[in-house]
């Protein structure tokens, strides 16, 4: 057999032992491959509870009239809340010093002299809002004025704060044709009165009584001849309003 056949069969067979000792080699092992714990998220610490704290009123009877809009009283880094004390129940105001800080000092500022003491939900109506704030109100005698009535000063209205009629129980600033009108008369939505935003100030929302807000009387309803008002129709009393800062 020529030198050459030898070899090429010895390759060959180098080849073949090769291939059968790759074959009974064991297969790699893998390493296992172990998940990382979870890691632990802390749960959120809550934010402490605010505590509110009622302010002493600053005249034991009523002061229905000021020479001057009030200084600004109110501190800013402070939240204010106000309970409207109906003979309907009690009514807890949420007041937006942040958005409003101007309506909201002035209406902290007559609650604590008890301007509002006496005074009357004169006009309510279905659908829309409750207004009140008057001081004439407080008069049985002078209800052909209701409505009419102020603090002795006029302010302007905030209406570039984003702040809208939206929902029931927003709390505005009533006022006459002008912007700069606001005085003390001041309402509640019974009912979503968005065409209001922008031309009214918002400065508060009710989160408490919402049930007194709904019950109290309608005194005028709205018709095809503009509003009228409903005979025999008894305005419900506001007895007074507590003002609570936060501490």
């Amino acid at each position: 057999m020529p030198f050459h056949s030898l070899n090429g069969r010895s390759l060959t067979c180098a080849a073949l032992l090769g291939a059968a000792l790759s074959a009974c080699a064991p297969a790699a092992t893998r390493a296992p491959v172990t998940a990382p714990a979870p890691v632990a998220t802390p749960a959120p610490t809550p934010a402490p509870a605010v505590s509110f704290e009622a302010m002493p009123f600053l005249s034991e009877t009523p002061v229905r009239s000021f020479a001057s809009a009030p200084a600004m009283t109110i501190d800013p880094a402070r939240s204010y809340r106000a309970v409207l004390k109906t003979d309907r129940g009690d009514i807890t105001v949420d007041l937006n010093a942040k958005g409003s800080p101007v309506a909201v000092n002035n209406f902290v500022f007559l609650a604590r002299h008890r301007f509002y003491d006496g005074t009357r939900f004169h006009r309510v109506i279905e659908g829309f809002m409750a207004q009140g704030g008057d001081p004439l109100s407080a008069d049985t005698a002078r209800r052909s004025a209701w409505g009419t009535g102020g603090p002795g000063y006029q302010f302007a209205a905030e209406v570039s704060n984003g702040l809208r009629f939206d929902r029931v129980g927003v709390l505005g600033m009533a006022r006459s044709q002008s912007l700069t009108s606001q005085g003390s008369q001041f309402f509640i939505t019974v009912a979503p009165a968005d065409f209001l935003s922008g031309g009214y100030t918002v400065f508060g929302q009710v989160i408490g009584g919402q049930n007194v807000l709904a019950s109290l009387t309608r005194t005028a309803r709205s018709t095809g001849q503009g509003e009228q008002a409903i005979p025999g129709a008894a305005a419900d009393t506001l007895i007074g309003v507590q003002i609570l800062e936060s501490r």
